[in-house]
């Protein structure tokens, strides 16, 4: 009851964001219920680092791994797969947020994953799971994470 309640207060908060705001939400909701349904466990949305500029959308554990995933929603798949829309800038603030939730959770670097959900909506919603989608043990360019 409590769910319904906080979900219809969201949709009405929603009512004033943009259109592509408003799309990108539905398709965080989307593969939120999607990962649910595959047995990750959400411990966490639209987590923001206490100092810098990331964001995570959904933080989840998958058996032992600590699981941050980058949404991509698309109107359609006319410009690419979602995967290639997360630059290796993104992977880098996605890298850096990702390891102050896990020093702040105290889950060891070394178990955690980066997946990322795609949602296309047109012609029909369509949703896809790339786990492991990138490292964090290597920057960008070849450079090793201390």
């Amino acid at each position: 009851m409590l769910r319904r309640f906080l979900e219809r207060l969201r949709r009405k908060a929603d009512r004033g964001l943009p259109r592509h705001l408003r799309e990108g939400r539905r398709g965080e909701d989307a593969a939120y219920n999607f990962l649910k349904e595959r047995g990750y466990r959400i411990v966490a949305r639209n987590y923001r680092a206490r100092e810098g500029r990331g964001e995570i959308d959904l933080v989840a554990w998958d058996g032992g791994e600590l699981v941050f995933v980058e949404v991509k929603t698309r109107k359609n798949s006319d410009f690419g797969a979602p995967p290639d829309a997360v630059d290796d800038e993104k992977k880098e603030l996605l890298i850096r947020t990702a390891h102050e939730y896990a020093r702040r959770a105290g889950a060891a670097h070394d178990c955690i994953r980066f997946d990322i959900v795609g949602v296309v909506v047109e012609p029909e919603q369509r949703v896809e799971l790339w786990k492991n989608a990138f490292s964090a043990l290597r920057r960008p360019g070849g450079r090793r994470r201390l």
